[in-house]
């Protein structure tokens, strides 16, 4: 618990360091827009957004809490399925360090995104599939269909999680579980809180489905070998947990001690080679690992204490501690950025980049996307101070994607500015609220192609130069009588699903 305590304090001073993520934007913006599902999410997340905000504000500190609090739960959760796999108080300690110090959960615990109720989730599931084989008692797979549920309304990724449940089952002699109503019950629960989404899913003709085609067809993630997937959850999970957590794998399968839970080793390998078959990104299958660090510990506990070499125990503590202090710098906010800058360069390897337009930023992505919102907003509120009083009620603002438009939404009351409008993701659902086209203001376009479709385009300016953003200069214009007919009319063309 104190190690639970000690992160959520860490997140919670470091967390208002830089700024505003793009993403944060995104739940923000949907968050005010409650729905059954959006084009690239489940509800889960914008609907826990909305109550954050209701109850704490809106300040970084504010809106990051909840992600800071569930990245806690997780030591917590780790530590307690070290136990169920009877670990002591050193093994408890050891998983529970190893949470501490993984780049990816400190991450989790730093930013408002769709990944930060995944470990939760997913060991949600381990743990009670540990206690259904451990008490031999089929009815906590109905908890693991409830929480997986649960899950598919926040990620549709843990679905990989429960097909290589299954999987595992039939691999090993829990295979007879599957004969169990329990089992099902579980199944028929998920089945039920996923429900909604789904049906809304079908409603609008399967947006996320189309969204990840897209993506796939674009060619704009990384695609990365078996090798350097797996080298990569190395560096994810953090270089120096890498013993505990293959140890904890072979574990699974070798030791007699962990033989009942073997599925959860098969769960591994399976989801392993899901995620490398379909190309996904690397963070995909970080959600899984607290459960190998568990049984890791477990076994190097035991080990040790054959061994009685009781002296390893806080060395082991004290290294892991030393090593994830070096490290937490590159996820967590702790320097100001030229000093980042300089300690990254310095690091003896590259900080993946999962993404191709990522390559030419100064900094990671995570980092470079906490920049040049303000700006950006403050150029269009320039712009809108250019537009006649009477003519405000038929101007809109339109951006090219969401974290243009989410910041403007965010920021823009400030100066005044009207909801954005865009055809990225689930803004292209809201719709063009009424504007007729006639007069838009239109960030990051090409004036060429602006005055192909407006019959005067005057450019305004560029945001204020932000060497740290992923977007630097913006350039703003405004653009009045539309060839185009009316934006009603030309929507559909404007849709942006990748």
């Amino acid at each position: 618990m104190a190690i639970a305590v000690a992160k959520l304090l860490l997140h919670c001073f470091f967390n208002n360091r830089y700024g505003y993520f793009r993403d944060e934007f995104d739940y923000i913006a949907c968050g005010r827009h409650l729905a059954w599902g959006y084009v690239d999410q489940p509800p889960l997340v914008p609907f826990l957004t909305r109550v954050s905000l209701s109850v704490l504000g809106d300040s970084l500190r504010s809106i990051r809490f909840l992600p800071a609090l569930v990245s806690s739960a997780t030591v917590v959760l780790t530590a307690m399925i070290a136990r169920e796999f009877g670990g002591r108080r050193v093994a408890l300690a050891l998983s529970a360090v190893t949470i501490l110090i993984a780049p990816i959960y400190l991450s989790a615990g730093s930013l408002l995104t769709t990944n930060y109720l995944e470990p939760l989730f997913w060991m949600g599931c381990a743990y009670f599939a540990i206690l259904a084989i451990q008490r031999d008692d089929p009815r906590y797979w109905l908890w693991f269909g409830v929480v997986a549920g649960l899950g598919m309304e926040e990620k549709y990724s843990i679905a990989v999680l429960g097909f290589a449940t299954v999987v595992g089952l039939l691999l090993t002699p829990q295979r007879r579980l599957l004969f169990s109503k329990w089992i099902w019950l579980g199944g028929a629960a998920a089945f039920l809180i996923f429900l909604p989404n789904l049906m809304w899913n079908v409603q609008n003709h399967w947006p996320f489905a189309e969204l990840m085609r897209n993506l796939k067809a674009d060619g704009r993630d990384v695609v990365l070998s078996p090798w350097q997937y797996f080298s990569q959850q190395m560096l994810l999970i953090h270089p120096l947990s890498a013993p505990i957590w293959i140890t904890g794998l072979v574990a699974l399968f070798a030791s007699p001690r962990l033989k009942p839970y073997r599925v959860l080793g098969w769960c591994y390998v399976i989801t392993f080679t899901v995620f490398v078959v379909l190309k996904g990104k690397n963070y995909y299958l970080a959600p899984i690992y607290p459960m190998l660090l568990a049984a890791g510990a477990v076994t190097m506990e035991a080990g040790i204490e054959r061994l009685r070499q009781g002296w390893l125990k806080p060395a082991i503590v004290v290294v892991l501690l030393a090593a994830g202090a070096w490290l937490t710098p590159m996820i967590v906010p702790v320097l100001p950025v030229e000093q980042f800058i300089s300690y990254m360069n310095n690091l003896p390897f590259k900080v993946p980049r999962s993404e191709h337009s990522h390559m030419a930023a100064v900094l990671p992505q995570y980092f470079a996307d906490q920049f040049g919102w303000e700006e950006i907003v403050a150029e269009v509120a320039q712009a809108w101070s250019q537009i006649p009083a009477g003519e405000r009620h038929d101007c809109g603002i339109f951006a090219q994607d969401y974290g243009q438009a989410g910041a403007i939404d965010f920021f823009g009351p400030r100066y005044g500015l009207p909801p954005a409008l865009s055809g990225h993701q689930t803004y292209f659902l809201w719709g063009p609220r009424g504007y007729s086209g006639n007069c838009l203001i239109v960030l990051n376009d090409r004036k060429e192609d602006l005055e192909d479709m407006f019959e005067d385009v005057e450019y305004v300016g560029s945001s204020a130069d932000n060497p740290y953003a992923l977007e630097r200069q913006v350039p703003v214009f405004i653009c009045k009588g539309t060839k185009f007919g009316t934006l009603e009319q030309s929507w559909p063309k404007l849709k942006k699903w990748r």
